[in-house]
């Protein structure tokens, strides 16, 4: 019989221990890339607006730009990826993140820098959908499930080192600096891909479909109960986590006083919270299956966003305020791995295409309800409980009406090609 095994850079990796420590080191920062582009860019954001001679408002748009970017990147790279492999379209984009990031350091005005941040989202979006597909081609069942507890507990940590690292670029260079040195990581990125990551998706397992055949991928997708439970609960989630990232800073520092070491501290631990319930989630869903563990996730999201809205009513000190956004980040990462991995269970021939939906989703969302907390009356956490309250029944309405559908129990199946994740 003739082998249909792809041969060369486009081979399955078969690699264990140092080898496949490596491409899961490449797997994860191809995750954080794009995103940690945006911590390490807020702090020289008021020195940009003032070296470039423009308003604040015009200098966010490079926020809303890279981060629309990181939404339909993830639409454009996962259906072709599921078409040429994961390896070419890995590779394209962290060339893109690298050209656009120094084409930014060398902007002239800011209308070309919010157009270069659009191309540097974009690319930055390529990353987050190869390592989520990438995952669904070398692992299943339980396995699989850690591995994205293991994506999760890297955001955590990505939360927590970004600023810090965005402070002392910040006090050391200037906002072209912060982009020459965006750049300079994303040629190491490279470099590792080039070295490191072989291809997962081999060919005979690939799409053969044109732009009507992804179309129809979507529409089956979004016609399946259960993804699109898993899809609107991840989305409703973000958005929960995108209120708190916008919302918290001014509460926690201008309303109840906290210094800005203060803040860095109940920050750090919240995203310690993050991490550890991410982590944790993969082994439990493993054991007691994965519905379970979202649902105990949304039980935490739905005391801990409650929690901010009692804290609004009563006036209660900043603790209410901390502990009840430790919470929600604990659910909403206890929920991420289970959820990711019921999404993508039916679907490993089109997992980009899939993964691509769930990211544009969780991204857009989290776009729409950042700028809500601001519309209400300040000086509270009351708008932040709302906003995070909402987003949470919303994202537990989607999971018993939708989610509920089809079966999916715990698996203890053996990773397929890869060594087994930490």
């Amino acid at each position: 019989m003739p082998n249909d095994e792809p041969h060369g850079a486009d081979a399955p990796p078969r690699a264990h221990g140092a080898a496949g420590v490596g491409v899961s080191v490449v797997l994860s920062l191809l995750a954080v890339f794009g995103p940690i582009s945006m911590d390490l860019y807020l702090p020289v954001l008021p020195q940009l607006a003032h070296q470039l001679q423009s308003t604040t408002s015009a200098a966010q748009l490079t926020i809303t730009a890279c981060l629309l970017g990181l939404a339909f990147g993830q639409v454009i790279a996962g259906p072709l990826s599921d078409r040429f492999g994961r390896r070419r379209p890995m590779i394209a984009g962290v060339a893109l993140f690298v050209i656009a990031s120094m084409l930014c350091a060398a902007a002239p005005d800011v209308t070309v820098l919010v157009l270069l941040r659009l191309l540097q989202g974009l690319a930055g979006g390529v990353g987050i959908v190869i390592a989520q597909a990438t995952g669904r081609d070398l692992y299943v069942g339980g396995t699989l499930i850690r591995y994205y507890g293991r994506l999760t507990v890297i955001a955590g940590l990505a939360a927590i080192v970004g600023p810090v690292i965005g402070g002392l670029l910040a006090s050391a260079v200037d906002w072209r600096g912060v982009f020459v040195f965006l750049g300079i990581v994303g040629a190491l990125i490279l470099t590792a891909g080039f070295v490191l990551f072989r291809e997962t998706l081999p060919r005979e397992q690939r799409s053969t479909h044109g732009l009507h055949g992804v179309a129809r991928s979507f529409a089956a997708l979004l016609s399946d109960r259960l993804f699109l439970g898993m899809l609107l609960l991840g989305a409703f989630l973000n958005a929960a986590i995108f209120a708190y990232l916008s919302g918290a800073t001014f509460l926690l520092q201008e309303v109840y006083g906290l210094t800005p070491q203060g803040y860095s501290l109940a920050f750090a631990l919240n995203s310690t919270g993050f991490m550890v319930c991410g982590f944790l989630a993969g082994r439990a869903a493993e054991r007691w299956g994965e519905r379970l563990v979202v649902g105990v996730g949304l039980a935490l999201c739905v005391v801990g966003s409650t929690g901010l809205v009692m804290t609004g009513l009563l006036r209660w000190p900043a603790i209410g305020v901390i502990l009840s956004l430790l919470l929600m980040v604990s659910g909403v990462a206890t929920t991420t791995p289970p959820a990711t991995a019921l999404a993508l269970r039916r679907y490993p021939h089109i997992a980009g295409t899939a993964a691509s939906l769930l990211g544009v989703a969780r991204y857009l969302f989290g776009a729409i309800s950042a700028p809500l907390v601001g519309l209400g009356p300040q000086g509270t956490a009351l708008p932040l409980g709302i906003v995070t309250f909402s987003s949470v029944v919303l994202a537990l309405a989607a999971f018993l009406i939708l989610g509920r559908a089809g079966t999916a129990q715990p698996s203890r199946t053996t990773p397929i090609r890869q060594g087994d994740p930490a």
